[in-house]
């Protein structure tokens, strides 16, 4: 990241006052009305909106450029920070990048990049309330099948902390050069009346485009990324361009996996999907029932990428002496997470399947 750049984040940062000008106390972007607002007086001011067009949503980034491509080692690194609000100086782990004053609760929103890290471009901002989660996460555990009827009564999740999590995004423009083969099934009748089904092979190559818009992936390995895949997806198309009010009040934390990881990731992740779209292709115009020993190789050109905050919901519910930890989607209210599984009930439901197929079975059989 060049020298202006810092400058003009630490600048969007000076810029941004986050006290309540009625009462003094620490305002917070409001999801439910998208506001900045005041918890104690109820003191509400508007975001300005750029007048820029192409300021008002996180622009594409191009990969070729970026400086800084490293990861980030969270909880290594620390980093003095200065409350605004009193002058207290607090020791923060590096990554995080966004909490507020243990001395006078002060919603301190830090830099938002270092001289050795990217800054976000971008931020999607949270739309769920913590009162709306917590509606979602009753919805979840109550339609779990196999989570035991007191859990479900019981349980109740322990305060919302309201996170954005870092994730990359990348746009990349796909032309991939294949061979396969292909098959087509044909039913044969052998001299006793019996038929069987044989395949005809035949080889194909070829070549296949296609633009790859805002491949997701998520750079933090503090949480569980199949719970967080379970939350997904999130709605990329309604980014803000960054700005420091959207995180006030907020946790938030700066990406572990870097930009050239983040790529190696998302690239594995866009090789299974042309692998995909290439057999898919194959099949449609060879009228063909099976596609194997596909291989094929891929040029990536114009690789942009965005840096982008995504809005989470975190808690946890105990039963029977078991933490169980779950998330909620900021902008949707998707609910991810842990239950508590029954093994009476997953029994009833193996013995009630087995009674099915033995009855469809018998009835087959009769016939």
């Amino acid at each position: 990241m060049s020298t202006q750049e810092v400058e003009n984040v630490k600048q969007v940062k000076l810029d941004f006052d986050a006290e309540c000008p009625s009462c003094s106390a620490s305002i917070e972007f409001n999801p439910a009305t998208g506001k900045l607002s005041c918890p104690y007086c109820g003191f509400e001011s508007e975001i300005a909106t750029p007048e820029q067009e192409e300021e008002k949503a996180a622009q594409e980034m191009d990969f070729l450029t970026a400086e800084e491509r490293g990861n980030f080692n969270w909880g290594v690194e620390k980093k003095t920070v200065i409350c605004e609000a009193c002058a207290a100086e607090t020791i923060y782990d590096a990554l995080q990048v966004a909490d507020s004053c243990p001395y006078c609760g002060s919603h301190q929103v830090m830099e938002a990049s270092a001289e050795n890290t990217l800054a976000p471009n971008g931020v999607c901002a949270f739309e769920v309330t913590d009162k709306q989660a917590g509606d979602h996460f009753q919805k979840w555990i109550k339609g779990r099948l196999f989570t035991p009827k007191a859990a479900k009564i019981s349980a109740r999740p322990d305060a919302f902390k309201g996170v954005y999590l870092p994730y990359w995004t990348f746009d990349t423009k796909t032309s991939s050069r294949y061979s396969a083969r292909y098959g087509r099934h044909r039913t044969v009748t052998d001299k006793d009346g019996k038929t069987h089904t044989e395949t005809d092979w035949y080889s194909t190559s070829g070549f296949y485009q296609e633009f790859i818009d805002d491949h997701l992936i998520s750079a933090t390995t503090r949480y569980d990324q199949n719970m967080m895949r379970k939350i997904e997806p999130f709605n990329l198309l309604n980014n803000k361009a960054y700005k420091p009010e959207y995180v006030s009040g907020f946790l938030s934390e700066r990406y572990s996996i870097g930009l050239q990881d983040g790529w190696n990731h998302a690239k594995r992740g866009i090789h299974d999907h042309l692998h995909a779209q290439i057999t898919s292709k194959i099949r449609w115009e060879n009228s063909a029932d099976v596609v194997s020993n596909l291989r094929f190789s891929t040029n990536h050109d114009d690789i942009t990428y965005k840096y982008l905050m995504l809005p989470i919901w975190l808690s946890s519910f105990r039963y029977k002496e078991k933490i169980y930890r779950f998330m909620v989607n900021g902008q949707t209210g998707r609910v991810g997470g842990d239950a508590p599984i029954s093994p009476l009930r997953v029994t009833i439901a193996v013995i009630l399947s087995i009674l099915v197929i033995a009855v469809i079975w018998y009835f087959f059989m009769s016939e």
